[in-house]
């Protein structure tokens, strides 16, 4: 079996017993709790049979621990080869803060590209998988605009609403990430291959589902819990009064995110289950810059756990002299410099800066929220 790259991008024991307990599936919560208990994956796997049970983990789960199959194991081992791929654990300081507090996370989640876009504010965009016209291009314009406005595009690569989603924060050059209910390698439909990988390219692909795991009817309902609570809020753009959209609505508000609704005409059935949202008490929105409103509280959390994960306070900045913000991390102070009273562009940015994009939108995050940084239209100022 090939060497496996951790979590950290190094190459160890951690990351082959984490993928291991991963491979042993069942219940979500005995594995958190045995990771929890014993520290890491490593000593979690090495325990033994008396702490699994201890644990609560059920007689299937253990058996797989004890005999882990080897070709899931192989497979698993390949995919995690490729530099953009990763594997994070529960016990892994980049397992995404959001994702930590939603009912049942995973014990671990399977990305195709950047894990630092599940640090981004970010909304989910779901609806129906046969919209009308005008449906498909709602979903295009609220996704594209909210794409403008510094937030990165949930959804779940499905037909209809979701790949107009994801296409529109592509075509305006924001992020976007992509919850799937298959193993991280496989696209469902199929002739989403070519979009699914142009999402790892620019954003994330996220699975809970190890490489070669194959669509199954449960899965998909389970993969919008972690769509639901990655994302701020959720806005539903045409759903019927069945649909996944609504599970993934229903999930979203379980989580403490906010939920919204576009309303449609009374004639569309396809409206229905929009209206049944706003009825329960959804947030009824009609122009992108209402859901802008209604995340801001969130936002600030989010910016608060990255600002941790990133360990690098910023100092209080009135007035133009006003000095940048104090080590242990220089490329505040680069990027500090390369910011002026004129907007500049994410593209100036990095070529003053020499910083990768991800990384200067994880500290403009941070810098915006505490009042230091303006943003408008892609581009930032000092305030």
């Amino acid at each position: 079996m090939p060497a496996l790259p951790d979590a950290a991008g190094g190459r160890g024991y951690e990351a082959e017993a984490l993928l291991a307990l991963v491979l042993a599936g069942g219940p979500a919560r005995p594995l958190r709790d045995l990771l929890d208990h014993l520290g890491n994956a490593r000593d979690a796997l090495a325990a033994g049979p008396s702490a699994w049970r201890g644990a609560g983990l059920d007689p299937n789960q253990m058996r797989a621990l004890a005999a882990p199959a080897p070709a899931r194991m192989e497979q698993a081992c390949r995919w995690l080869e490729h530099p953009r791929h990763h594997l994070l654990g529960w016990r892994d300081a980049d397992y995404p803060p959001l994702l930590r507090n939603c009912p049942n996370p995973p014990p671990a989640v399977f990305i195709d590209g950047d894990p630092a876009q599940l640090w981004q504010p970010a909304i989910a965009v779901v609806g129906s998988r046969n919209p009308s016209a005008a449906g498909r291009d709602t979903a295009y314009a609220f996704a594209r605009a909210l794409s403008v406005s510094g937030l990165r595009i949930g959804s779940g690569l499905a037909a209809g609403i979701d790949a107009a989603a994801h296409r529109a924060a592509l075509d305006g050059g924001g992020g976007t990430f992509a919850v799937i209910g298959t193993g991280p390698d496989l696209a469902y439909p199929r002739r989403h291959a070519p979009l699914q990988a142009q999402i790892a390219t620019s954003g994330a692909v996220v699975s809970e589902y190890p490489p070669g795991t194959p669509p199954r009817n449960g899965q998909f309902p389970a993969r919008n819990r972690l769509l639901a609570a990655l994302c701020l809020g959720t806005v539903v753009i045409e759903a019927a009064e069945r649909s996944g959209a609504l599970i993934t609505a229903r999930l979203a508000a379980e989580a403490g995110r906010e939920v919204f609704a576009v309303p449609g005409s009374i004639h569309n059935p396809m409206a229905r289950g929009c209206h049944r949202l706003i009825r329960d008490g959804a947030i009824l929105v009609t122009q992108p810059a209402d859901i802008l409103e209604g995340v801001a509280n969130l936002a600030g959390e989010l910016a608060g756990a990255l600002q941790n994960r990133l360990l690098t306070p910023i100092p209080d900045a009135p007035g133009a002299p006003c000095p940048a913000p104090t080590p242990p991390d220089p490329d505040y102070q680069r990027l500090w410099n390369a910011l002026g009273h004129d907007p500049t562009g994410m593209d100036s940015l990095i070529t003053r800066t020499g910083l990768t994009a991800s990384r200067l939108s994880s500290m403009l995050l941070v810098m915006e929220l505490e009042g230091k940084v303006s943003s408008a239209y892609g581009c930032y100022t000092r305030t």
